[in-house]
């Protein structure tokens, strides 16, 4: 592992919901204070929400993100919530090269693992609601994943043909477009990207994770960032045995993960760190706006 310089960031992800008529009564998750992950400290964060809600409760889990609880209980025809913190990310960086242990070794060590916590394999090895099990993706990923491959090499193989082979296309896809979908017209966003990647790695018995944060966006040079261009991002963590433990793998970019990542929640698919959903009691029809800023600061 290479140790590169730490990175201080600013964050600031800002929700808009707008509804067709007035809500009496709203209940949210809101996953936006990022949890706790080695290589990333979290110094400060503010949460906003307008209207004031009746009552807000943050609880820790069940898988690696902090979930809080909002309750709207006067009538409102709009919410915003708004989430700033400062990070700073100084994790080590993994060469693809790295000595690491063979997808059969990886796989026999992740089923005899006994640990229960949210950064233990046992979670992420099985079918989840979002990302199920596919034999289409299965078969597609089989030459990159054989028994005796590192499973560093492994998955950075897999990384890059989705990079390769995938065209990154919003319009194609949504929030709740199911994997196999994405794959068979080989379109999507990063949600999508990181779904079948982990499809294709719990196939082969590889405990794969579902991570939301968001990454350092670099404008042209000469211009400025644009106010809110930014977005959240998805990428996959790998889990590689004891020795290395999770290993980040941003098949978007073909790129493994760096101090340019900054984590949010970890969990088994994306219904599990999405950053806003819950219900409301009123007449269907809302219209969602997010806008992020990522911005590197001076420590």
């Amino acid at each position: 592992m290479t140790s590169i310089s730490a990175m201080h960031y600013e964050v600031r992800h800002s929700t808009q919901v707008r509804y067709d008529a007035l809500v009496k009564l709203a209940r949210f998750n809101l996953r936006l204070i990022p949890a706790d992950w080695p290589g990333q400290t979290l110094l400060s964060h503010r949460l906003e929400v307008m209207p004031q809600p009746g009552s807000v409760t943050t609880e820790i889990g069940p898988f690696v993100v902090n979930t809080s609880k909002l309750m709207l209980a006067a009538p409102t025809s709009s919410l915003t919530v708004t989430s700033t913190f400062l990070a700073v990310v100084d994790r080590p960086f993994v060469e693809p090269g790295v000595d690491a242990p063979s997808v059969a070794e990886v796989r026999a060590e992740a089923q005899s693992d006994r640990g229960l916590s949210a950064y233990d394999p046992a979670s992420y090895l099985f079918a989840s609601p979002i990302a199920g099990m596919s034999a289409e993706i299965a078969e597609w990923a089989a030459p990159m994943l054989g028994a005796g491959a590192s499973v560093v090499a492994a998955a950075t193989a897999l990384m890059q043909a989705i990079h390769a082979d995938f065209t990154y296309d919003g319009r194609v896809t949504t929030v709740s477009t199911p994997p196999l979908e994405a794959f068979l017209a080989r379109s999507g966003v990063c949600q999508d990207f990181a779904h079948i990647m982990i499809v294709a790695l719990r196939s082969f018995g590889i405990p794969a994770a579902y991570v939301s944060g968001y990454l350092r966006t670099i404008p042209p040079p000469g211009r400025k960032p644009l106010v809110g261009a930014d977005a959240s991002h998805a990428w996959v963590s790998v889990w590689c045995g004891k020795g290395l433990g999770w290993i980040g793998f941003d098949p978007t970019n073909a790129m493994l993960v760096g101090n340019d990542h900054i984590f949010a929640a970890m969990g088994r698919d994306f219904a599990d760190v999405s950053p806003l959903d819950g219900v409301f009691l009123g007449v269907a029809g809302q219209r969602m706006t997010v806008s992020v800023d990522v911005r590197q600061v001076e420590p």
